[in-house]
């Protein structure tokens, strides 16, 4: 048993607690729903732990570290024809949130269970975050513990300022632990077949063209 419910199990009051939390989870459901109803899928958005968060536009700083990392990404799905890469717009609902990722990918299994028109997907086998000053409170919170209790095996953080890669797996506690920090050098991915990407190719346009034609060529 989670050591956080052993005194909520004990307590006299366990009966109480349960119909509040039930009911914490029903309104939430319900202002769930109402989200995927009236959101439009031009907007960018989340829901996280029952609140709807709408995203400002992405810097073009943000923007081009993410495209840079996907296309490194996709060019090795597509060469080994194994697995399914996407993009930020890719919703990935879980049991209580909603997020969308700013690039992901799915095993070569969960990938071949999509269908075309599917709209929520289930957690990946990789996600990647690149930090901006309104959602690395999440990145580094609610994401982080979310994405390792839901099974995702590898999360990236990516800090554009210091322009750093960290790379986390999940250990043997079920919690992620960091593996590296870097800067340079290359990082080896342990979830996708044979992706090895130099950590200047996320933020460099000639080191990620280099990267790309080592890829397919």
């Amino acid at each position: 048993m989670d050591a956080l419910l052993e005194p909520l199990v004990n307590s006299p009051k366990l009966p109480a607690y349960i119909a509040e939390l039930s009911d914490v989870l029903r309104r939430e459901s319900e202002k769930r729903a109402r989200c995927y109803a009236e959101i439009t899928p031009e907007q960018k958005w989340e829901f996280i732990n029952g609140e709807v968060i709408m995203h400002s536009p992405a810097t073009l700083r943000h923007s081009e570290i993410r495209s840079r990392i996907e296309s490194l990404l996709r060019a090795t799905v597509q060469v080994r024809r194994e697995g399914l890469a996407g993009g930020e717009k890719l919703m990935i609902t879980l049991s209580r949130n909603d997020y969308e990722p700013d690039v992901v990918y799915f095993s070569d299994e969960k990938a071949k269970a999509l269908r075309p028109e599917q709209l929520q997907m289930p957690a990946p086998d990789l996600a990647v975050e690149i930090l901006s000053p309104s959602t690395a409170r999440f990145d580094r919170g609610v994401k982080f513990r979310d994405y390792s209790a839901h099974g995702v095996a590898e999360y990236w953080i990516v800090d554009p300022v210091d322009e750093a890669i960290e790379q986390y797996f999940i250990g043997a506690d079920g919690e992620y632990v960091l593996h590296a920090r870097q800067t340079d050098g290359t990082i080896h991915s342990r979830v996708v077949s044979g992706w090895v990407m130099p950590v200047r190719a996320a933020f460099d346009d000639a080191e990620n063209l280099a990267a790309v034609r080592g890829i397919v060529g």
